[in-house]
Parts: C-alpha cells; structure tokens; sequence
C-alpha cells in the first residue's frame, strides 16, 4: 500500500487490527509520508508499567513521530474507554491531523458510534463482581445480565462480561439499554479514512510466536518482574498478555518455556476475539490485508 498516494491527507486516519497484524507501522508509515500525529487506541498501551508487553512503540519511535496517549496512565489510574474518548476528543480540537491506531475495538466503536455516559460502578459493586468472577466463574455473572446485553456483548471475554453485571446491578439498566441512548460520535466513520488490517491466521500466529521471543530478548521479564512489587491481577494494567504467565515463571510455579508457550497461545486467543469484533462491528471500514505491508 502506498501511504502517500492512497490516503486523503486531509482527513483523519483510523486503523484497526489486531494484535501483530503490523498496524503500528501502517501509522508510522503514513505518518513519515504524510505528517500526523500518531494515538494509541490500545487499551493496555495507555499504561506507563507496560511497554516491552503491551508491545508500545519504542522510545526511538515515539522521538522519531510524535504520539500521543501512550504510557501516560499510572498502573493503579481509572482508566475506562469514556476516559479515552474524552483525550481523544480534545485532540481532535487541536490542529494536528490524527493517525489513530490499535487493537481495542471498544475505543473505537466509541470514538465513530457514540459512548453512552453510564455512571461510574460503586466499589462494593465492583468488589461483589470481583468475588463471584474469582469463585463461581463469568457465568454467574452471565445469569444477572439482561438477554438483550447477553446478545450484544462477548460473553466470552471476561472483562466486558463483568463490565455489563456491574452496570445492571449498579443502574437497574442493561448496558444495552444505555447503548441504545448513546449520543452522536465524535468522530464519524463519514469522516475519517477508517482501515482494518486483517490477516491469515496462520499467518497471524507465526507472527505472534516471533513477537513474544523477541519481547523475551527485549527484557519482557525484567519488566513483569519489576511490576511485581504492585501485582494484583484485578487491576485493568495488570491485563497486559503474558504478564500472568511470566508472574508465574517468576515465582517458580511454571518453567520459562511453559510460560512462553502458554503466553503465546493466550495470545492467540486474543488475537481470534479481536478478529471476530472486527468482523461483527467494522463491515463498513476499508480492508487491507496484512501480509502486504
């Protein structure tokens, strides 16, 4: 693809894709050929304590291009989509052209469709969620949620499943019903330039296997062993993919090869739901295949 030639340089970039799919220098791409501020539209990327594992530009990059809203969370920050948008919004005030970039669909579905203001979760809420999720799984969670929000959600991702048990206990509203409330997008997809990466899974999981060892070598387990001291798995820094499984390694719970192996595959689960959101929510946005950038 020919980043100069094929974009409208006026206009605002999205990218999606998920996770090693090579969006990241898509953005620098563009960005080297066009101008641009690049953003982070990664949920996991925000925060300070993760960069060899959230796979966050490096620090030569980010000298190199500007990049806004990378690494710029505290570990133990609230930090939710609402907060994200609201960042973004103001950027988009500004008078740089934006080249957003990431894998969390939510940030972005939110950013072109709208995001209902839903009351923040009272921490006896939270902590209720956080003791049936650890003792009974997410389908005891699954059974307090309303059949429209079951239908709308994935209920095979953990985090959004007790997202939307919260909200219902915490509103007496289904997340659903606040969705449907939701107020006009900041950002249209009528006005942006919105690309999703996609790529062959085989393809994707060979990628994924070559990142983590190159993470390893970069020092990924220096980096999960000085997070240590403030390890709590509860907390939505602490999600970073391989983290739990180094943890472990660390603690000597696990061999190193048992832990890259079982990182990778987590991974790679990952890396199968994004896909399946992308498909689901992003039917409108240009597709480009990956192995061709």
């Amino acid at each position: 693809m020919d980043a100069a030639s094929d974009i409208d340089q006026t206009r605002p970039v999205l990218i999606a894709g998920p996770t090693a799919s090579g969006k990241s220098a898509l953005a620098m791409a563009i960005a080297r050929a066009q101008g641009g501020v690049i953003v982070n539209a990664d949920a996991l990327q925000v925060y300070e304590n993760w960069r060899i594992l959230s796979a966050r530009p490096d620090a030569a990059d980010e000298a190199a291009l500007p990049h806004r809203l990378y690494g710029h969370v505290g570990a133990r920050e609230a930090y939710s989509a609402g907060h994200w948008l609201r960042e973004v919004a103001d950027l988009l005030d500004g008078s740089d052209r934006l080249i957003i970039v990431g894998g969390t669909g939510l940030y972005f579905t939110a950013l072109t469709e709208g995001l209902a203001e839903i009351p923040t979760t009272p921490p006896a809420i939270r902590a209720e969620a956080d003791r049936l999720r650890a003792g009974q799984g997410i389908d005891a969670l699954l059974k307090g949620i309303d059949v429209a929000t079951r239908a709308r959600i994935d209920t095979q991702n953990p985090m959004r499943v007790q997202r939307a048990w919260e909200v219902q206990q915490a509103t007496g509203r289904g997340l659903a019903a606040w969705q449907d409330t939701t107020p006009p997008p900041v950002l249209p997809i009528s006005a942006c330039t919105a690309l999703l990466v996609e790529a062959d899974k085989d393809w994707l999981n060979a990628r994924i296997a070559r990142r983590f060892d190159a993470m390893l070598a970069a020092g990924a387990l220096e980096e999960v062993r000085a997070n240590l001291v403030q390890w709590d798995p509860r907390l939505p820094s602490m999600k970073a993919i391989g983290a739990p499984e180094l943890v472990a390694h660390l603690r000597g719970e696990i061999s190193l090869d048992t832990a890259r192996d079982a990182a990778t595959t987590a991974t790679r689960q990952y890396a199968k739901r994004q896909r399946s959101w992308f498909r689901a929510r992003m039917r409108g946005w240009q597709r480009i295949a990956a192995e061709t950038l």
